[in-house]
Order: structure tokens, then sequence, then C-alpha cells
């Protein structure tokens, strides 16, 4: 459904907003938009529902995807009923393992998009890497690439990196898998990286995405004022993200700021986000203390 070379991409608008994070401008542009194909029309209606589920909008999906609905659509559904039914997802994990072995399945992109996502939500990379192995997507290259950092493959990351520019080196997703690759490399990269979010930003307009991956480009440098100012702006736009409050809660310990400060963005973030990765590993971290504090106690 991609474009050729040298064809104007009706759906670019789209598809750009979704990348940078603007979730809700993307779901506004495909509303307007009026596809003259089917096949477009389709590609839009798969960035409009990822667009729902990234504001998490999950009842949206689940109830306009149902079982006519077009093959590139219905992984959608599994995804939003993963991300909305806790209790669900070892079943939702056990089917996509078993979709796995049908081969039309792997030819869906979406599908191979929305088992990868699951996987990497799992912290089961491996098994996100194999399902992307054959999808040659740029969006899918991404994927690998956000994969190897998470494996602390920096070497690999790279050669995805050079993978992804062979391939369109202007695309949002290989400056936004450059920038990424800075941040993970550290010291001058953080400069080169903050450049991307900026020249991006310059271009579409900022976005909780961009202003996060800029803050800790900040951060990185020690350059907590521009740190603030960016993550109040992102603040501004969706006051719930969780790696904006996660981004609050280090930059506040970095500003001396009172320690009451940083435990308001630690509540609101268990509060509304209590699956996040980061709400997981510190609840079992207190468990572990708890544990041992238990067995090195002092009985009188």
């Amino acid at each position: 459904m991609a474009p050729q070379q040298g064809e104007v991409d009706i759906l670019f608008d789209v598809k750009n907003s979704y990348y940078i994070g603007n979730y809700q401008q993307a779901i506004t542009e495909a509303q307007k938009l009026k596809p003259p194909t089917s096949e477009i029309q389709l590609e839009r209606d798969i960035y409009l529902y990822r667009s729902y589920i990234s504001q998490r909008k999950y009842r949206v999906v689940l109830d306009e995807i149902n079982g006519a609905s077009p093959a590139e659509l219905r992984p959608l559904k599994t995804l939003a009923d993963y991300f909305s039914n806790k209790n669900k997802r070892d079943a939702i994990v056990s089917a996509i393992d078993d979709q796995l072995n049908d081969s039309n399945n792997l030819s869906n992109h979406t599908f191979v998009i929305v088992a990868a996502t699951i996987y990497c939500h799992e912290k089961n990379n491996e098994s996100a890497l194999r399902v992307l192995y054959n999808d040659d997507h740029i969006e899918s290259l991404s994927m690998n690439l956000q994969c190897y950092l998470r494996m602390d493959r920096v070497d690999l990351a790279k050669k995805e990196l050079k993978v992804m520019q062979e391939k369109d080196e202007d695309n949002t997703l290989t400056q936004l898998a450059q920038a990424w690759l800075n941040i993970a490399m550290g010291g001058d990269k953080l400069q080169d990286a903050y450049y991307i979010f900026q020249e991006l930003m310059d271009k579409y307009g900022s976005s909780v995405v961009l202003l996060n991956g800029q803050s800790v480009t900040f951060i990185g440098q020690g350059k907590y004022e521009e740190a603030e100012a960016a993550l109040t702006e992102a603040m501004d736009k969706d006051n719930n993200n969780p790696d904006t409050l996660l981004n609050m809660m280090v930059l506040s310990q970095h500003l001396g700021k009172p320690l009451e400060v940083t435990n308001r963005y630690r509540s609101q973030l268990f509060d509304s986000h209590a699956d996040h990765h980061f709400v997981n590993e510190y609840s079992n971290k207190e468990k572990e203390f708890e544990r041992l504090a238990q067995q090195y106690s002092i009985t009188v």
C-alpha cells in the first residue's frame, strides 16, 4: 500500500502526525480525508484506529472493528483488547503465538506490528524481532531498532538504522530512529539528537513524544532548566502522559525540588498507569526490599 516513488502520499499528514505522537491531529486529518480508492481508505483507517489506541480510547476500536472488517484491521481489535483487559493478556499472547504458524498472518503488516508491539510490552524482544524479521516496512525496521536498543545492542541498532537510511533517509521514522540511537550512545550525540527533535518540531509542530525526547537530551547534558521548559510544555499538551510524568520525577530530583513534588508525579503515574514498566519494576523492587528487610530484621 506504500506509494510508488514519485507519487504523492495523500496520507502523509496522517502518518506523520501519528509517528510524532500528535494522535488527535492524525485523527482529525484522517476524518477530513476523502480516500480516492478502497486501498487508501483501508490504510487511513489503520492509522485512525491506531491513533485511538494510542489515546487509550480502546472502546472506539472494540466497538467498530468486528469479524466482518478487513483482515488488515482486525489485529487492531486484538491490540485494543490486550491493553484494555489485563486479565486477558496471557490468552491473547498465546493466541498470537499460535497465529504465527499461519504465513498469511506474517504477510499482514498490521498483524506483524500488533504482534511485535504486544511482545515488546511483554518484554519479549526476541519474539518481537522474530515476527518482524521478514517485514521490510520502514516501521518494522524502526521497531527492530527499538528492540535492539532495549537489549543494549547498539551495534545491531546501528546496522538497522543504516538499512532504514538506505530505504528512506528523509522519513520521519528514520529521523526518530537516528535520535533514539544518538540518545543511547550519549555524550556528544545527545546534542545531535536534540537537533533532530527540534528540526521535526520546526517542520511539523511540537508533540509530547518530541518534547519528551528533547527533554531526555537536556537531562543527559545537565541542562535542567531547558528540560523543565520542554516537559512543562509536554504537560500542557497531556498532563497524564506516562513518559512525561516519569521524566518529571527524574528532573525533580536533579533540580533538588522537595520530595513531595517527586512523590506527586509518582503517585499520578502509579494511579493512572498501573501496568507501566517502571511501575511494575518499582513495585517488584519494593516487594524484594520488604522481603530482605524481614529476612535480616533483628528479633527482640
